[in-house]
């Protein structure tokens, strides 16, 4: 048996928690400076963003760093930059799950 060696493409992942800190620390920033910076109540808010799609959180968190949210969490959005969640439309398919 022979093995194809043709290379594989790379499959594009999510930056670590841990990186996305440590580049807002770098641009002087921390999630709690952030948050309150953006008018939020709870100082611990912008840290949904990284367990979770928010698209305003991942925005606010992404021009603090000076990048594309998109380049830090490309598994949460498509080629043309756009999450998949549509305001206002629920997935059919979870509601016809149960």
């Amino acid at each position: 048996m022979t093995k194809s060696s043709s290379p594989k493409k790379a499959a594009l992942k999510d930056w670590h928690r841990a990186d996305i800190v440590a580049e807002l620390r770098k641009a002087g920033w921390s999630l709690r400076r952030l948050a309150t910076h953006h008018g939020y109540a709870s100082p611990t808010t912008l840290t949904n963003a990284l367990a979770r799609p928010w698209p305003k959180g991942e925005r606010i968190i992404a021009e603090a760093i000076g990048i594309d949210a998109a380049t830090i969490w490309p598994s949460r959005y498509h080629a043309k930059g756009t999450t998949g969640a549509r305001k206002g439309h629920r997935d059919t398919n979870r509601r016809n799950a149960a």
